[in-house]
Protein backbone atom coordinates (compact mmCIF):
# COMPACT_ATOMS: atom_id res chain seq x y z
CA UNK A 1 0.00 0.00 0.00
CA UNK A 2 1.51 3.40 -1.18
CA UNK A 3 0.68 4.69 2.70
CA UNK A 4 3.29 2.55 3.90
CA UNK A 5 6.13 3.48 1.36
CA UNK A 6 5.42 6.81 1.94
CA UNK A 7 5.31 6.32 5.08
CA UNK A 8 8.86 4.74 5.19
CA UNK A 9 10.30 6.97 2.72
CA UNK A 10 9.85 9.41 5.84
CA UNK A 11 11.52 7.74 8.17
CA UNK A 12 14.90 7.23 5.96
CA UNK A 13 14.71 11.08 5.56
CA UNK A 14 14.75 11.42 9.28
CA UNK A 15 16.74 8.38 9.84
CA UNK A 16 19.37 10.74 7.70
CA UNK A 17 19.54 13.40 9.60
CA UNK A 18 20.75 10.77 12.58
CA UNK A 19 23.50 9.24 9.78
CA UNK A 20 24.58 12.96 9.34
CA UNK A 21 24.97 13.82 13.48
CA UNK A 22 26.52 10.80 13.78
CA UNK A 23 29.02 11.69 10.71
CA UNK A 24 30.11 14.61 13.47
CA UNK A 25 30.83 12.32 16.09
CA UNK A 26 34.63 10.97 16.40
CA UNK A 27 35.32 7.71 15.56
CA UNK A 28 36.17 6.92 19.66
CA UNK A 29 32.72 8.10 20.50
CA UNK A 30 30.74 6.47 18.16
CA UNK A 31 31.87 2.87 19.33
CA UNK A 32 32.31 4.05 23.16
CA UNK A 33 30.02 1.95 25.47
CA UNK A 34 28.51 4.65 27.98
CA UNK A 35 26.83 3.36 31.24
CA UNK A 36 24.58 5.89 30.59
CA UNK A 37 22.20 3.18 28.81
CA UNK A 38 23.41 0.02 30.78
CA UNK A 39 26.81 0.18 28.49
CA UNK A 40 25.66 0.49 25.22
CA UNK A 41 27.32 2.45 22.00
CA UNK A 42 26.37 4.54 19.51
CA UNK A 43 27.31 2.25 16.69
CA UNK A 44 25.68 -0.94 18.73
CA UNK A 45 22.54 1.18 19.36
CA UNK A 46 22.22 1.21 15.62
CA UNK A 47 23.00 -2.41 14.65
CA UNK A 48 20.44 -3.12 17.23
CA UNK A 49 17.97 -1.10 14.80
CA UNK A 50 18.85 -3.22 11.72
CA UNK A 51 18.88 -6.44 13.38
CA UNK A 52 14.95 -5.69 14.36
CA UNK A 53 14.22 -5.40 10.98
CA UNK A 54 16.12 -8.36 9.89
CA UNK A 55 14.06 -10.48 12.20
CA UNK A 56 11.03 -9.27 12.16
CA UNK A 57 10.73 -8.76 8.37
CA UNK A 58 13.39 -10.83 6.59
CA UNK A 59 13.01 -14.20 8.90
CA UNK A 60 9.41 -14.12 10.49
CA UNK A 61 7.81 -12.27 7.53
CA UNK A 62 9.78 -12.96 4.51
CA UNK A 63 10.95 -16.59 5.91
CA UNK A 64 14.88 -15.80 4.76
CA UNK A 65 17.40 -16.38 6.45
CA UNK A 66 20.17 -13.79 6.95
CA UNK A 67 22.81 -13.34 9.02
CA UNK A 68 23.05 -11.74 12.27
CA UNK A 69 25.21 -8.37 11.94
CA UNK A 70 28.13 -8.12 14.52
CA UNK A 71 28.32 -4.57 15.67
CA UNK A 72 32.33 -4.93 15.32
CA UNK A 73 32.19 -5.64 11.93
CA UNK A 74 30.75 -1.83 11.43
CA UNK A 75 33.48 0.40 11.53
CA UNK A 76 31.99 3.96 10.47
CA UNK A 77 29.04 5.35 9.83
CA UNK A 78 29.87 4.81 6.27
CA UNK A 79 29.48 1.43 6.92
CA UNK A 80 26.45 1.79 8.70
CA UNK A 81 24.88 3.46 5.87
CA UNK A 82 25.85 0.36 4.05
CA UNK A 83 24.06 -1.77 6.60
CA UNK A 84 20.90 0.44 6.18
CA UNK A 85 20.61 0.35 2.57
CA UNK A 86 20.41 -3.64 2.96
CA UNK A 87 17.75 -2.77 5.58
CA UNK A 88 15.92 -0.75 3.38
CA UNK A 89 16.02 -3.35 0.49
CA UNK A 90 14.57 -6.00 3.09
CA UNK A 91 11.61 -3.66 3.70
CA UNK A 92 10.93 -2.68 0.10
CA UNK A 93 10.86 -6.43 -0.56
CA UNK A 94 8.63 -6.90 2.55
CA UNK A 95 6.26 -3.68 1.40
CA UNK A 96 6.41 -5.43 -2.37
CA UNK A 97 5.40 -9.05 -0.75
CA UNK A 98 2.41 -7.92 1.35
CA UNK A 99 1.01 -5.17 -0.13
CA UNK A 100 -2.41 -6.45 -0.01
CA UNK A 101 -1.98 -9.08 2.97
CA UNK A 102 -1.47 -6.92 5.88
CA UNK A 103 -3.90 -9.07 7.83
CA UNK A 104 -2.47 -12.36 7.63
CA UNK A 105 -1.40 -13.80 10.99
CA UNK A 106 2.14 -15.34 11.25
CA UNK A 107 2.52 -17.29 14.42
CA UNK A 108 5.83 -16.70 16.16
CA UNK A 109 7.94 -17.10 19.37
CA UNK A 110 8.28 -14.16 21.29
CA UNK A 111 9.73 -14.27 25.04
CA UNK A 112 8.95 -18.40 25.64
CA UNK A 113 5.27 -17.80 24.14
CA UNK A 114 4.34 -18.38 20.84
CA UNK A 115 1.76 -15.48 19.71
CA UNK A 116 0.14 -14.32 16.56
CA UNK A 117 1.66 -11.31 14.81
CA UNK A 118 -0.17 -9.66 11.58
CA UNK A 119 2.32 -7.83 8.95
CA UNK A 120 1.02 -4.78 10.10
CA UNK A 121 2.03 -5.59 13.85
CA UNK A 122 5.64 -6.47 12.52
CA UNK A 123 6.03 -2.75 10.13
CA UNK A 124 4.86 -1.03 12.93
CA UNK A 125 7.10 -2.38 15.81
CA UNK A 126 10.16 -2.35 13.21
CA UNK A 127 9.61 1.45 12.75
CA UNK A 128 7.99 2.57 16.39
CA UNK A 129 11.38 0.43 17.43
CA UNK A 130 14.03 3.08 15.16
CA UNK A 131 12.26 5.50 16.87
CA UNK A 132 13.04 4.51 20.17
CA UNK A 133 16.52 3.86 19.53
CA UNK A 134 17.33 6.91 17.94
CA UNK A 135 16.30 9.18 21.27
CA UNK A 136 18.61 6.92 23.03
CA UNK A 137 21.24 6.94 20.40
CA UNK A 138 21.06 11.53 20.73
CA UNK A 139 20.63 10.92 24.36
CA UNK A 140 24.36 8.87 24.28
CA UNK A 141 25.80 11.46 21.91
CA UNK A 142 24.04 14.61 24.09
CA UNK A 143 26.15 13.17 27.47
CA UNK A 144 28.98 12.78 24.94
CA UNK A 145 28.79 16.62 24.16
CA UNK A 146 27.44 16.25 21.30
CA UNK A 147 24.79 18.59 20.31
CA UNK A 148 21.88 16.52 18.55
CA UNK A 149 19.97 18.07 15.30
CA UNK A 150 15.90 18.56 15.73
CA UNK A 151 14.65 15.05 14.64
CA UNK A 152 11.57 15.26 13.76
CA UNK A 153 10.01 13.11 11.66
CA UNK A 154 10.82 14.30 7.73
CA UNK A 155 7.04 15.37 5.72
CA UNK A 156 6.92 14.47 2.10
Amino acid sequence: MEIFENQYWMIQQTRELLFRYCEEITQEDYVREVELLGGASIRNLHVHVADCYRVWLGVCALQQSIAQVKPQSIENVGDMRQLFKRTDDLMQQFLRDFRNEWNPEVRESWHSDSVELTELWLFTHSITHEFHHQGQILKIGRHLGYIPPKMNLAKR
